[in-house]
C-alpha cells in the first residue's frame, strides 16, 4: 500500500463500517478497514483492508504505518488493541472513554456521578441476591460487557425464579424493568470545537432488538430539547470526539432515563442517510478528522425498518417505490435475528 493521501483506519467491517467508508469517500478520504471477519461488507468499499485477529501486533503495526488516524464502527474492539494503537497514532474516540462505555456498570456509575438518571440497578458481585427486595422485580440481569441485540440478558418475572438461577462467573448487573411510555435516541457528534445533534428518533424494540425508528418522535419539543441537552452534557464530560448515540426511556410521567450509550454511529440513525441534509456517518467522519460539522436539518419525515435474518430474501425481490430506500448490507451468511439490511420510507 502506498499512502499518498490522508487515510482513515476503521476497526470493524460491518454495515456501520460500510456506511462510514462510503461517507469518507464523499469527502475524498481514503479508508483502510481492519476486521476480524471474512464476512465484512465494509471491505468491498474500502481502499484497503486487513482480515485478522484484533490482537495480532504484526498486522496492527502494518495498519498503523499506513493510516493517519483510527476510529471504529463498534465498541467491542478489545481495549488492549485500541490502547496499543493509541500509543502510536490518534484514536477517536479515545480508548479510555471506550473502557467506560464498554462496561454497563462503569457506564451507569459515570452517568449517575454527573447527575444523570438511569434505571435502578445493582451490581450482583457486591450485593447479596437474597437481600434484593421483591418489589425490584420484574427485572433484567445483564452481563456488564458484550451485550447487544438482546444478547447477554435474562429476564426474571419474580424473585423466586431469580434465586433459582445459577449464574456463571461473569459479572452482572440486575436492572429494574421500567414501565416506560416509549424509547427514544439522540445521535450527537462532536469535534474539537463544536457539537451538533439530530432531533430524537422514536424507536420500537422487540426482544431487545430494534425493529424500527421514526422521525419526528411523538414527544414534546421541550422533551426533545431536554434529551439533546443531556446528550450534550455526556459527550462534553467525556471529551468525546466522534458520533455517539444516547438511548432513553420516556417514563409514564414524561421523565427521561438514560438506558445506555453507544459510543459509535447507531442503528436508529440509519434514516439520516435519506431524511437529512447530512448523515450520522458523514458527521462522524467529519468529527474524527476535525472537519467542520454539518448542522442536521430534516428534509423528510421518515421511518426505518430493520431487516433481520431470512426476511432479507423477501426484500431482495420486492418492488421498491420512489419514496423507499432499500439497503442490503451484503452479508454472505444469513442468520436468525442477524441484521441483514434496512428499508427507509420517507414522506
Amino acid at each position: 500500500m502506498n499512502k499518498k493521501t490522508f487515510t482513515l483506519g476503521i476497526f470493524g467491517g460491518g454495515q456501520l463500517g460500510k456506511f462510514l467508508v462510503q461517507s469518507a469517500k464523499k469527502l475524498n478520504i481514503r479508508t483502510f478497514v481492519f476486521t476480524d471477519s471474512i464476512d465484512s461488507p465494509a471491505i468491498y468499499h474500502s481502499d484497503d483492508f486487513i482480515i485478522s485477529n484484533y490482537k495480532n501486533k504484526k498486522k496492527l503495526d502494518f495498519f498503523i504505518k499506513n493510516i493517519d488516524l483510527a476510529t471504529f464502527e463498534f465498541e467491542n474492539i478489545p481495549f488492549q488493541t485500541l490502547d496499543y494503537v493509541e500509543k502510536k497514532i490518534t484514536v477517536s474516540p479515545k480508548p479510555s472513554i471506550i473502557r467506560i462505555l464498554q462496561d454497563r456498570l462503569k457506564e451507569k456509575n459515570f452517568l449517575n456521578s454527573i447527575g444523570i438518571k438511569t434505571t435502578e440497578f445493582y451490581y450482583l458481585k457486591k450485593v447479596n441476591k437474597r437481600k434484593i427486595n421483591n418489589s425490584f422485580f420484574p427485572a433484567f440481569v445483564k452481563t456488564t460487557r458484550f451485550g447487544y441485540d438482546g444478547k447477554g440478558q435474562i429476564f426474571f418475572k419474580d424473585k423466586k425464579n431469580f434465586l433459582k438461577y445459577s449464574f456463571k462467573n461473569n459479572e452482572y448487573i440486575i436492572e429494574k424493568l421500567v414501565n416506560f411510555k416509549k424509547e427514544i435516541s439522540i445521535v450527537i457528534s462532536r469535534n474539537k470545537s463544536k457539537t451538533v445533534a439530530f432531533d430524537a428518533f422514536e424507536n420500537l424494540h422487540k426482544h431487545q432488538i430494534l425493529q424500527k425508528s421514526k422521525i419526528p418522535a411523538n414527544i414534546s419539543r421541550k422533551l426533545n430539547n431536554e434529551a439533546k441537552e443531556i446528550s450534550k452534557k455526556i459527550i462534553d464530560k467525556l471529551n468525546y470526539i466522534g458520533t455517539m448515540c444516547v438511548e432513553f426511556f420516556v417514563t409514564k410521567e414524561n421523565k427521561l432515563l438514560v438506558n445506555e450509550i453507544a459510543p459509535r454511529v447507531h442503528n436508529s440513525g440509519h434514516l439520516t442517510l435519506n431524511a437529512y441534509n447530512v448523515s450520522q456517518f458523514e458527521n462522524h467522519i467529519r468529527a474524527v478528522c476535525n472537519l467542520k460539522l454539518k448542522k442536521p436539518k430534516r428534509i423528510y419525515q421518515a421511518t426505518m425498518y430493520n431487516i433481520l435474518g431470512f426476511d432479507i430474501e423477501k426484500y431482495r425481490s420486492k418492488n421498491i417505490t420512489k419514496n423507499e430506500f432499500f439497503y442490503d448490507y451484503g452479508k454472505k451468511e444469513i442468520k436468525d435475528k442477524r441484521k441483514m439490511g434496512h428499508l427507509t420510507k420517507i414522506i
